[in-house]
């Protein structure tokens, strides 16, 4: 739910007319990000409030019903077919290159999938990105079955300069001091035992992610990056379902994007 920084921030770019030739999104950067393709400022933030006390959103009652405390079918079907419409159509008419970052479960390496078209398999792709381990049933999509990609690829800036974009903007959701400590790895193991290779990506990943936030910060200073991040620890958790906490992370990527829009606009010229 620290994505609701990053929506904010997204939503201020798409109601000044800021447009990238490409985006890519890991986990919930996925999942909300696929609105700035769909050209829905707002939606994010809007059902997120909505439905954030739902049990079917987001509750152990869903986790013990489904297996995923983000209920599949009504986070990735009820809510973008009936209760708040994803634009299909604006979407798959935008030019932007729009992709998501999902993790092999039997590999724990990267998996890269470009979205064009919105079907059942977009949705599940989305899904994937964001299903946190031990939290979540793997999902099956591509021939592949895949977990959060923030466990592989954190912050995929490489994978988008390999893409040929030479100029990116980076968006994160922890402030410039942060630094992300060792998680425990004994659930892991009893929760992904079949998984060996997720239980390793999972214990390291504390260091990948260290080591892609200071590539990061080097491309900022060599001046073919620019960095959208808070300015202090948002106070929110992963699974927030105050409205209040939601609204404030949100603002937060609003008001440092206003501050920052003339930045933006003269970079991505």
């Amino acid at each position: 739910m620290r994505g609701m920084f990053t929506a904010g921030v997204t939503d201020v770019m798409s109601e000044n007319g800021i447009e990238f030739g490409a985006m890519v999104g890991v986990s919930a950067g996925a999942a909300f990000g696929c609105n700035f393709k769909s050209r829905q400022p707002g939606r994010a933030i809007r059902y997120n409030l909505r439905f954030c006390k739902d049990k079917r959103y987001c509750s152990f009652c869903s986790l013990i019903k489904t297996g995923d405390l983000y209920g599949a079918d009504f986070c990735y079907r009820e809510i973008p077919e009936e209760l708040d419409i994803f634009d299909k159509e604006a979407f798959e008419n935008n030019p932007m290159a729009f992709y998501v970052v999902c993790t092999d479960v039997f590999t724990g390496e990267p998996v890269y999938k470009r979205l064009d078209k919105v079907d059942r398999d977009c949705y599940d792709w989305m899904r994937a990105s964001a299903s946190m381990p031990m939290v979540s049933r793997p999902v099956k999509v591509g021939g592949r079955t895949l977990l959060d990609g923030g466990m592989s690829d954190s912050i995929p800036l490489s994978f988008m300069q390999k893409q040929g974009y030479k100029k990116n903007v980076v968006v994160l959701t922890r402030a410039r001091d942060y630094i992300k400590s060792p998680a425990s790895t004994v659930l892991t193991e009893l929760a992904l035992w079949k998984y060996p290779a997720m239980v390793r990506v999972m214990a390291d990943r504390h260091r990948m992610y260290g080591f892609q936030r200071q590539y990061v910060f080097e491309c900022e200073k060599r001046g073919d990056t620019l960095v959208i991040c808070p300015d202090e620890a948002l106070d929110i958790s992963r699974t927030e379902h105050d409205p209040d906490k939601l609204n404030t992370a949100y603002n937060e990527g609003r008001k440092v994007a206003l501050r920052e829009l003339d930045k933006i606009k003269e970079f991505v010229k």
